[in-house]
């Protein structure tokens, strides 16, 4: 692919650089090298984005649903066809495993393609009227101009699950993703771009937050606006989009438990501990942060958990490693943090959490720390982490193992252990999760299943499968007599 060293912004078809003259890097947080330099864009810019998208939008969905199918169905293979190169991106710019890079992004090519095939399914329903002489029916309407703002740990997978549903419904979209992901949000805009898509109906605009997210939510001319990232962050976007009059939808933290009772097969509960936890070195709004262990095999489980843990391999070839580095500086910062509260509050650090600086590791490592003795009111049982810490927490019952999960203010995805179909069935029913899941790790999404959060997790409609089209269209009834 052509995507150069300095990336720039693509509006109305057209890719250029920014007036303002300045440009942000984007830095390898294995090797600390330059990745790649991205547009430290203006709010005038953003300006000439949404007027693009709203200038196209009229003409994208008279386009027609199927056509826009086939489009989509271009960029999947344009995507499927420089899956390695994307992936050595993505693993280049976050951090990520390369093996996990390269499953992000085949998930980004089923995407695209689930919603593609959109193009030859229904837009409503006939339903009876009244009048034996009348037909009455529902059709789907676009929004129009949608905002999609999007993180850095999930830069391929989370822009295309926001951006193909967008844009099979009729919409045309500004996308801003996180300056620390941008080089490898470029490569897929440039999927887009080959693959003809209509001037104006995708734009990409890249810069900081306080500047470009600010005057993109702050935009009254956004009919739209889709947001994973920070609660606090995810706050400015509501605030600003019911100022507005601007449908929104937020996905943001997670504190997510994991419960194992007696009866569990403790080595499947280990291996998914350890997968959902520390996999994309925690970073995942998914990953688990809590386990929460029923008393009786407390022990037994936390010996099995530290010899597993003990086998986590971590260097700086990313083909290799089982764990990669924190994403960026402040990220590392935030987790050696996190641990050393951790040990103020009291928690008592059992393994790892240490820095990892030597000639070999020059990046932003950290050990995964696994803590016991963490009680329900410690900041490291009440606060998202992002990154690879694990508390070890017990409970007497099932209920009060219940009670300890749902003592956050999120509610984004738990699991349970158990081999007995009545707990998990009172799992499934009391848990205050979106995502709930039985016998496997909390940090798993399929693209096919609405996916979303209760609690300060998420706002608005879901995301994904199906549920995507009740966000990004509008049902419009139909009442159709004959004179």
């Amino acid at each position: 692919m052509n995507v150069t060293n300095e990336i720039l912004n693509y509006i109305d078809g057209k890719w250029s650089k920014s007036s303002s003259g300045n440009v942000i890097e984007s830095i390898n947080p294995s090797t600390l090298q330059v990745v790649g330099r991205v547009q430290n864009s203006t709010r005038e810019e953003v300006e000439l984005a949404v007027n693009a998208a709203s200038a196209a939008k009229k003409e994208w969905h008279q386009l027609g649903q199927f056509q826009r199918g086939q489009i989509l169905y271009k960029v999947a293979e344009n995507v499927e066809k420089n899956k390695e190169d994307i992936a050595r991106t993505l693993s280049d710019e976050m951090g990520k495993t390369y093996p996990e890079a390269l499953g992000e992004t085949e998930r980004g090519v089923a995407i695209l393609r689930y919603y593609a095939s959109e193009g030859s399914r229904k837009d409503g329903d006939v339903i009876p009227a009244s009048d034996n002489k009348a037909i009455m029916f529902t059709k789907r309407a676009p929004l129009g101009v949608v905002g999609v703002i999007t993180p850095w740990n999930f830069p391929v997978a989370i822009p295309l699950w926001k951006i193909a549903p967008a844009l099979i419904y009729g919409n045309t979209v500004v996308f801003k993703p996180a300056s620390e992901a941008a080089v490898t949000a470029a490569k897929i805009v440039q999927c887009f771009d080959e693959a003809k898509i209509p001037n104006g109906v995708l734009n990409f605009i890249t810069g900081s937050g306080s500047s470009v997210g600010d005057a993109l939510i702050n935009n009254q001319h956004l009919n739209g606006i889709t947001f994973t990232g920070s609660s606090a962050t995810g706050k400015l976007v509501a605030e600003a989009s019911t100022k507005n009059g601007v449908k929104f939808q937020l996905e943001m933290g997670g504190k997510n438990p994991v419960i194992v009772l007696e009866d569990a097969n403790l080595d499947n509960a280990v291996a998914a501990v350890l997968s959902g936890g520390f996999k994309s070195t925690g970073q995942k709004c998914t990953a688990t942060s809590r386990v929460i262990v029923e008393s009786s095999i407390y022990e037994t489980f936390k010996n099995k958990l530290l010899e597993e843990a003990s086998k986590i391999s971590i260097n700086n070839d990313q083909k290799q490693s089982w764990m990669g580095p924190c994403a960026s500086e402040g990220q590392y910062n935030t987790v050696l943090d996190y641990i050393a509260i951790g040990k103020e509050e009291g928690a008592k650090l059992i393994f790892g959490g240490n820095a990892l600086k030597s000639e070999e590791l020059k990046g932003f490592y950290v050990e995964p720390a696994i803590f016991e003795d963490v009680t329900a009111n410690m900041r490291i049982a009440q606060e998202e982490i992002f990154g690879p810490v694990i508390a070890l927490m017990k409970a007497d019952s099932l209920e009060e193992a219940i009670d300890i999960a749902n003592d956050v203010a999120y509610g984004l995805s738990a699991s349970i252990f158990t081999k007995n179909l009545g707990s998990a069935m009172t799992f499934i029913d009391q848990i205050e999760a979106g995502l709930v899941r039985v016998n496997a790790e909390s940090a798993g999404v399929e693209f096919q299943a609405p996916f979303g959060g209760v609690k300060a997790s998420s706002t608005g409609m879901r995301e994904q499968g199906e549920a995507a089209k009740e966000f990004y269209t509008l049902t419009k009834t139909v009442f159709l007599k004959s004179e």
